[in-house]
């Protein structure tokens, strides 16, 4: 008697009988949508900004001028150099006219270009932001493997662990931290603003909320991937229990958080930011504060320029990634 045996195959391995589109003219057409999609982000963000500046309480001049507000001759020399005295809709066109140039302007106090600003201390907030993306995928590998295994008295602590984690905001848990290990505890300086101690604490303070929604995530998927058939047919190999969870439904199960990654490089950078100011490390984040306070409309625009840049290039790429990963999303190109 002649046994049949059925082989389940991966979905990702299946190409969709829809597609007709060539590889390169799908990519291409993906590719010009989200540019074109990033720039009228960009184009919102700056609005934006720009109309929030101008609505928020408070005189630019006087503010920049201090004691010396009610001097008419400082006041009418501060208002012809920084172009003040034009309309608004003049100075908005303006900025908007400089930015292909890379001209983000001067900073009304610090009396330096904008791009020279951000760009000295860019580094430490995409050093925090990255390291915590890089602690937060692996929480979310280790929690999710974790929460699906056999071991059963694990999973209600991860659980709760993740509840937790998502429910708190990065600033909650970063005072928390600090008070903890820092000031009680009193294993982590935040003195030594060089030192991978002073980067521990901020990073864990992004890391295990955002670490915690992935975990969600990644469960999530691995419980769909691992009833599917082509988990039954590995098993049926001889695959271990262990191995298929890793080797596949994990692969399946990263696809939807890959998708997220756009939104979370929006997370990490605004969290950055908030963190920063707990644990008083430079980055945007206390130039961004000191901006604010004096209404130096080109240094928050800049600031704001730059980092809706990165979330828009990150979103972009990861969807870009996706979409090659996983060919089922290609039929959303038509």
């Amino acid at each position: 008697m002649t046994t049949t045996v059925e082989t389940a195959v991966s979905p990702l391995a299946v190409p969709l009988a829809g597609e007709r589109r060539s590889g390169h003219g799908a990519l291409a057409f993906l590719v010009a949508r989200r540019v074109l999609a990033g720039v009228l982000v960009l184009w919102a963000a700056i609005t934006a900004t720009f109309l929030a500046i101008q609505l928020a309480p408070g005189d630019t001049v006087s503010l920049l001028l201090g004691e010396n507000r009610d001097d008419p001759v400082l006041r009418a020399q501060t208002i012809e150099r920084w172009g003040l005295n034009q309309p608004l809709w003049v100075q908005y066109l303006t900025y908007l006219r400089r930015i292909p140039s890379g001209d983000l302007g001067i900073s009304y106090t610090l009396r330096q270009p904008v791009a020279h600003l951000i760009a000295i201390n860019a580094g430490p907030t995409f050093t925090l932001a990255a390291v915590a993306a890089a602690g937060a995928i692996v929480i979310a590998i280790l929690g999710a493997l974790i929460v699906t295994s056999p071991v059963h008295w694990l999973r209600p602590l991860v659980s709760g662990y993740e509840l937790i984690m998502v429910s708190a905001p990065s600033f909650w848990l970063a005072i928390v931290l600090l008070w903890l290990f820092s000031f009680e505890l009193g294993w982590f300086s935040i003195v030594k603003q060089g030192s991978w101690q002073a980067l521990v604490l901020p990073a864990a303070s992004l890391a295990l909320p955002i670490g915690a929604y992935l975990s969600q995530l990644l469960v999530s998927g691995i419980d769909r991937a691992m009833e599917q058939p082509f988990i039954i047919t590995t098993r049926a190999r001889g695959s271990s229990l262990l191995a298929a969870r890793i080797q596949h439904a994990l692969r399946h199960a990263a696809l939807p958080a890959l998708h997220m990654l756009g939104l979370i490089v929006g997370s990490l950078l605004g969290g950055a930011v908030i963190v920063e100011q707990v644990f008083g490390r430079v980055g945007l984040g206390q130039l961004l504060v000191d901006a604010v306070k004096v209404k130096d409309m080109p240094l928050i625009l800049g600031v704001t320029l730059v980092t809706t840049a990165v979330f828009v290039a990150a979103s972009t790429v990861v969807d870009i990634l996706g979409t090659l990963i996983d060919p089922r999303t290609k039929g959303n190109l038509r």
